[in-house]
């Protein structure tokens, strides 16, 4: 079978091969007992703003605090405990756009088991770094994950190395499940469940585990718009992703054959969110709960937002995945955050070429109360006549309403200004 076809079938939904424990309630309380030593328990804890904001109650599971800042490392771990010793003579080999790959190099680190991690080239910065940083030896390699797992896979054939999947493995499963063991431990009244997928190991693993301590609890998965193959492929239809994401740990084409199989048994439904969804979320997290966590890691409270009336009055955890996002692209994020809530704004005035014009709209926008971050005074460039001159601003306001009184007061003092539009 080619890996690279979800919907290639497996032998059975609980059995990933010969030498694979069962994906059940049991290999995941299991799995909960084997990792405990070794990871966090993070907290679960009532967002209270972003409940009234959003209309639930809404409880979040700090992932993004465990030593690697993601869920990532509960599947590696429990895999990596799960060999013997002749395995682990052998060394793991990994692919992963980061998360995976920091989970797997730490605790292989711990365990004294080599690793090698093969990571696409436009993995951020930041996790190849720290990957490289927890010891594993990083290949890059390939433009996307699939040829990144293509040259992951044949490495581990020549090598004799076993080969760790981020998603697609019963122990990685299981290992995965113990969020939802804890978070149901932690707030026993969650009758609901929202989690990112990417390949879908997360929501497998938390469907089983939710399903057998609450079987009525309603269980949701997350995709961004331009990677929701899971959604694709559980409503039959061709999957065609690609693109850009500032949730790279969702880019996934190929999702998994097994959890696919038991995503699509136990969750009852896969919703969307788009970009700027997903980057508001982001922005929330920072300025609300005042925790950083990455695209991917937002894609649950995204979703809360515009699907919102779904959630009206439940009781909802959202497990916040991961928080290795690479610092500029959070810099960005959070400026475009400011400009969608009308807190920065671009303004262009036109004023006449002659001595105090700059003063005047500088003393303008001070008297309505705006704070000018940039300025930039063009003579050269702008279309107008020779005698007048284009201000281009960066103001910063206190929210839309400030910046059409900034606007107003401008235009009332003679000076044409217009506001540059940022994508809502």
């Amino acid at each position: 079978m080619k890996d690279d076809d979800p919907h290639d079938s497996a032998a059975s939904l609980t059995q990933g091969g010969a030498a694979a424990p069962a994906v059940t309630a049991d290999a995941i309380r299991r799995a909960q007992a084997a990792i405990a030593p070794h990871i966090s328990l993070t907290p679960c804890l009532e967002a209270k703003t972003l409940s009234d904001m959003l209309g639930c109650r809404l409880f979040l599971k700090f992932e993004n605090l465990q030593f690697t800042a993601s869920f990532k490392e509960r599947g590696a771990l429990n895999f990596l405990l799960s060999m013997d010793a002749a395995d682990r003579a052998r060394g793991v080999v990994a692919m992963s756009a980061g998360n995976h790959a920091q989970g797997v190099a730490y605790h292989a680190g711990r365990l004294g088991i080599r690793a090698t991690i093969f990571m696409p080239r436009d993995t951020p910065f930041t996790k190849v770094g720290r990957t490289r940083g927890l010891g594993a030896d990083v290949r890059i390699e390939g433009a996307t994950l699939s040829e990144a797992t293509a040259a992951a896979r044949e490495h581990a054939r020549q090598h004799g190395a076993v080969f760790l999947h981020p998603f697609d493995d019963p122990r990685v499963i299981a290992g995965q499940g113990t969020v939802a063991l804890e978070m149901l431990q932690q707030v026993p009244e969650l009758d609901t469940l929202v989690v990112p997928v990417g390949g879908g190991g997360l929501l497998a693993g938390m469907a089983i585990a939710a399903r057998d301590v609450k079987p009525d609890i309603a269980l949701f998965g997350v995709e961004p718009e331009h990677y929701c193959a899971m959604h694709q492929h559980l409503a039959g239809l061709p999957v065609a992703v690609g693109g850009d994401t500032v949730a790279e740990g969702l880019a996934v084409r190929d999702i998994g054959r097994i959890t696919a199989r038991i995503v699509g048994e136990l969750v009852d439904e896969v919703l969307l969110v788009d970009e700027a969804e997903i980057e508001r979320a982001v922005c929330w997290l920072v300025d609300v709960e005042k925790t950083v966590v990455e695209g991917a890691g937002a894609a649950g409270l995204a979703a809360l937002a515009h699907h919102r009336g779904r959630f009206d009055g439940r009781c909802v955890g959202v497990p916040l995945t991961g928080g290795n996002i690479d610092v500029r692209l959070l810099a960005s994020t959070l400026l475009r955050g400011l400009a969608r809530d009308g807190r920065l704004v671009a303004l262009s005035v036109s004023v006449p070429d002659a001595v105090g014009s700059l003063s005047a709209i500088t003393t303008s926008i001070a008297k309505s109360g705006g704070n000018i971050v940039e300025i930039r005074h063009d003579r050269l460039f702008a279309r107008e006549s020779a005698r007048r001159a284009t201000v281009e601003l960066v103001v910063e306001a206190q929210d839309r309403d400030h910046v059409a009184t900034i606007v107003r007061d401008l235009s009332a003092a003679g000076y044409p200004v217009s506001e540059n539009p940022i994508h809502k």
